[in-house]
């Protein structure tokens, strides 16, 4: 494949960085950092662009938080203007990063996302007797950021805009020097999604194997035999030690398709997708929280409909009629069995 060329003249162009500035500021608007950017637009662009030409960029800069939904992570939210940086590059360069991408991996592309996986997911198990799901043991903290750089050498070429992701990489390296890449940032999804890329060939290249669909590090793929399985995650096993420098969790599956497997929190069966625990849990939360304020007259009933609206789009995608009138049963309601189920 042709390598393309990226100037940083061309990051740096006033019409990329204004595009740039309009998606990192979308729905951020009211936050101070943001709003005091925009107030200097003019000079805070002008300021950027100097410093990708003059090799000077990213800041660096990044606060950091933990969340847990439900397991422990560990967030990085570049400032600003990094931000900004990150959707310049991706501006020019998403779509040379899309081709180098299976259509079966789904994460944080354009057109994809968790429930077309979900429905991927659902055709393997229908295609497929057999199949094995499996996912990477700390995959982001992982990335050796000099596998990193020879993949995307082979891609792109420009020593400046190389020595521009070389420093991205750098200012976000999360276990040590030369590895890890921050959660929470533009430039990690992408860098994350193309690192695996050559995992996904490696697994649909193995005989009897095919129904390939990954969410990041989430893997799952059918097979026609469970002996076809265990050598085809032997296979990857290997294939991630040596050419990645990964390792796999400890639990993965080998399961007949026949049992369904649970992905991106949803169970998926050969003939319905359901909710998983998790998204059931956080429906009654938010039910239980909805209730609690329009019974205390804290919230109006349209701050109740909306939180309504929202607390329905949990469950989006998914078989959830039964469930939503279990739920509102123990509050009193009802909802009528013709009701729409997703």
């Amino acid at each position: 494949m042709k390598r393309q060329a990226v100037t940083l003249e061309a990051i740096a162009e006033r019409p990329n960085l204004e595009l740039a500035c309009w998606k990192a500021a979308r729905g951020r608007q009211s936050s101070p950092a943001v709003a005091r950017f925009l107030a200097d637009r003019t000079q805070q662009l002008d300021a950027l662009a100097a410093a990708i030409v003059d090799e000077r960029a990213p800041d660096g800069r990044a606060s950091r938080f933990v969340i847990h939904d439900p397991k422990r992570r560990v967030i990085h939210a570049a400032c600003f203007a990094d931000r900004v940086l990150h959707h310049a590059i991706f501006n020019v360069v998403e779509a040379r990063f899309e081709t180098m991408l299976l259509d079966s991996s789904f994460a944080c592309r354009p057109g994809k996302g968790v429930h077309r996986a979900v429905l991927a997911v659902q055709r393997s198990l229908q295609r497929w007797p057999w199949f094995v799901q499996v996912d990477v043991d700390g995959y982001f903290p992982s990335i050796r950021h000099d596998l990193l750089m020879a993949l995307l050498r082979r891609r792109f070429k420009g020593a400046g805009f190389l020595a521009l992701l070389q420093r991205i990489l750098d200012c976000g390296a999360t276990a040590g020097p030369g590895r890890g890449l921050p959660i929470g940032t533009l430039a990690s999804q992408h860098f994350a999604n193309a690192f695996l890329d050559g995992a996904d060939r490696f697994i649909l290249d193995q005989a009897g194997v095919g129904g390939h669909v990954r969410y990041m590090d989430d893997l799952l793929w059918g097979c026609e035999s469970r002996a076809v399985a265990e050598a085809s995650l032997a296979g990857l096993e290997a294939f991630l030690r040596d050419a990645c420098g990964l390792r796999l969790k400890p639990r993965r599956r080998i399961a007949r398709s026949s049992e369904g497997a649970r992905y991106c929190g949803f169970r998926v069966r050969q003939g319905v997708v359901l909710p998983g625990p998790r998204k059931m849990a956080r429906f009654r939360a938010a039910v239980a929280r909805i209730e609690a304020a329009r019974t205390a007259g804290w919230a109006s009933e349209a701050d109740c409909q909306r939180a309504w609206d929202g607390s329905l789009a949990t469950l989006s995608g998914c078989e959830s009629g039964g469930f939503r009138r279990r739920v509102l049963a123990g509050f009193g309601y009802s909802l009528e069995p013709g009701c729409p189920s997703n």
